[in-house]
Parts: C-alpha cells; structure tokens; sequence
C-alpha cells in the first residue's frame, strides 16, 4: 500500500490547476502568468518534499 504524501498532492493539485489556468477564458498573458505560478509552486514542492 502506498502512503499518501502531502506535497506530493499538492503538488499534483497545483500541476492541474496550472493545466486548467492555460484553458481559462482570459487573455493569454494572464493565461501564462497563473500557469508560471502554479508551476512554481510544483517546482518548489517537488523540490523540498521530494515528490516525483
């Protein structure tokens, strides 16, 4: 049985967020700069609670 991880959730919560932010009914530069910050916080999530 695999254990859950808390930042590996949030890391997967954050990626699929970043993913609906460039679907989103806004412009592109606004579009882009949701993603960026949701990927960064996937970025240092992965980074400091080793999720893959």
């Amino acid at each position: 049985m695999h254990a859950l991880i808390p930042s590996k959730i949030r890391a997967f919560a954050h990626r699929r967020m970043a993913l609906s932010a460039l679907r989103a009914n806004s412009s592109l530069s606004v579009r882009l700069t949701q993603y960026n910050a949701h990927m960064a916080i996937v970025r240092t999530l992965e980074a400091v609670g080793g999720a893959v």
